[in-house]
């Protein structure tokens, strides 16, 4: 179970999108939250098989569908075919191995001011009216690089 002020910052997140508090859409979120495993329907429903063990997947997707459409969580594809869900409670961007399919979440200290620029920029190039981005950058993780023999092992 999620720590009470992860339970506390979901349930305010909740009412802020104004979106109707379920027991459900609140542990999937505190779970999103409190796992930075970029974790797919099923890693979800393993995760709360313990706390709410009767949980279908199709309500997991639902839930996650909805949280997407509100701008609280995207979908990630890492190339295995599977979905990947996370919360973009604070802004970064994802790098995925082309290899393993692994993610990592990257961010660094100004990312909001460029996140804020290209998101400027490109409504001033494009005449969209902008309401946010997903960044993914691509390449192969540093286990990966070692286990292709592209970098030595340090």
């Amino acid at each position: 179970m999620a720590s009470n002020a992860v339970m506390e910052e979901t349930l305010q997140v909740l009412k802020d999108h104004k979106l109707r508090v379920t027991p459900q859409r609140h542990i999937i979120l505190a779970y999103l939250v409190s796992h930075h495993n970029h974790p797919t329907v099923e890693t979800i429903r393993d995760g709360l098989s313990k706390d709410l063990p009767n949980i279908g997947a199709s309500t997991i997707y639902n839930t996650l569908n909805t949280f997407v459409d509100h701008h609280l969580v995207v979908e990630l594809q890492n190339g295995d075919g599977s979905t990947h869900y996370d919360y973009f409670g604070t802004p970064h961007y994802h790098a995925i191995c082309t290899n393993c399919g692994r993610i990592v979440d990257v961010t660094y200290p100004g990312f909001s001011d460029t996140e804020k620029n290209l998101e400027e920029k490109t409504a001033e190039i494009s005449g969209y009216m902008i309401s946010g981005n997903h960044m993914e950058v691509y390449g192969l993780c540093p286990e990966c690089q070692i286990k292709l023999g592209i970098k030595k092992n340090d």
